[in-house]
């Protein structure tokens, strides 16, 4: 099997225990998912499968959209309601502050990653040191929210959906919405509605999926691999062009419309996605170099 399947993770479990569970049922030992979810959230995780493993690291930098809640008025050591209360105050402000406060927060700015994360520091990872009861200082990191919407104000409790490009941690951006309001906050709730072109309409619960392996209807569940690159323009070559692409040798395109710098799909004659190249230039002639060998 061979492409990309859209997992609804259910809070509780890694998004290494969802591959460990995919290998289980599928028999397939080369997955991978492209971007860790939070054990305590929900929401999509697209898992690839077989040779869709190498678009994995394009997969990455995909934006993210998800529906938050943020606790007012409690703080916790990790940020999100898994930690321990380190300072509780009282919630003095208005409907009004809270919603002008989140809307400040659009835009590129810059955050601090929280120790409790996947973030390497001197070749360690943020959350092996703080479990060890070590904080170190971190480097802030760009980041873009380009929407925020408050859904529900109830109290202590806001729900808002963010849109908002990778590296973003929501409970990091829940701490830094309390803090700027003056009474603390931290991440109560999280799901992921969407990363990339995985929408949480069309993801699979594990019951799905495990429903479909006993059936024998998993493959007809798999996303192509092109469909990661949507927004790149394709290419048909024919079997001798393919098989230079392939062996990493340059192929010209003669007359095409096709820019310097610009990376596009390749398919052969029948239709079927082969690989991803990038436009160069060489002898004053249009050549493709291959980027990424799917099939």
């Amino acid at each position: 099997m061979n492409g990309i399947l859209n997992i609804l993770k259910p809070p509780g479990m890694t998004s290494f225990d969802v591959v460990s569970y995919l290998r289980k049922i599928s028999g397939v030992r080369k997955i991978g998912h492209t971007g860790t979810l939070d054990p305590g959230a929900a929401g999509v995780l697209p898992v690839c499968i077989g040779s869709a493993t190498k678009a994995i690291e394009y997969m990455m930098d995909k934006d993210k959209v998800y529906r938050a809640e943020l606790t007012l008025g409690i703080e916790t050591d990790t940020q999100d309601s898994s930690g321990s209360i380190i300072c509780q105050k009282d919630v003095k402000v208005t409907e009004k502050e809270i919603t002008d406060c989140i809307n400040s927060f659009l835009g590129e700015t810059e955050q601090v990653p929280p120790m409790y994360s996947a973030v390497k520091v001197g070749g360690k990872k943020l959350y092996d040191l703080a479990r060890k009861g070590v904080d170190v200082e971190r480097e802030p990191r760009k980041i873009k929210i380009y929407s925020i919407n408050v859904v529900r104000i109830s109290g202590v409790k806001v729900l808002f959906d963010v849109a908002c490009s990778k590296g973003t941690y929501i409970r990091t951006l829940c701490a830094d919405i309390g803090q700027k309001l003056g009474c603390g906050g931290h991440m109560s709730f999280l799901v992921r509605k969407r990363a990339g072109i995985f929408d949480i309409q069309t993801a699979l619960t594990l019951e799905e999926i495990e429903y479909c392996a006993e059936n024998n209807l998993l493959e007809s569940k798999l996303v192509s691999v092109d469909r990661v690159f949507d927004s790149y323009r394709a290419v048909t070559l024919n079997s001798n062009e393919l098989k230079k692409l392939r062996n990493g040798a340059f192929v010209s395109i003669g007359d095409s419309d096709l820019l310097k710098g610009e990376t596009v799909k390749i398919y052969d004659a029948d239709g079927t996605f082969i690989a991803i190249a990038d436009v160069l230039v060489r002898g004053g002639q249009l050549m493709l170099k291959q980027k990424k060998v799917f099939c």
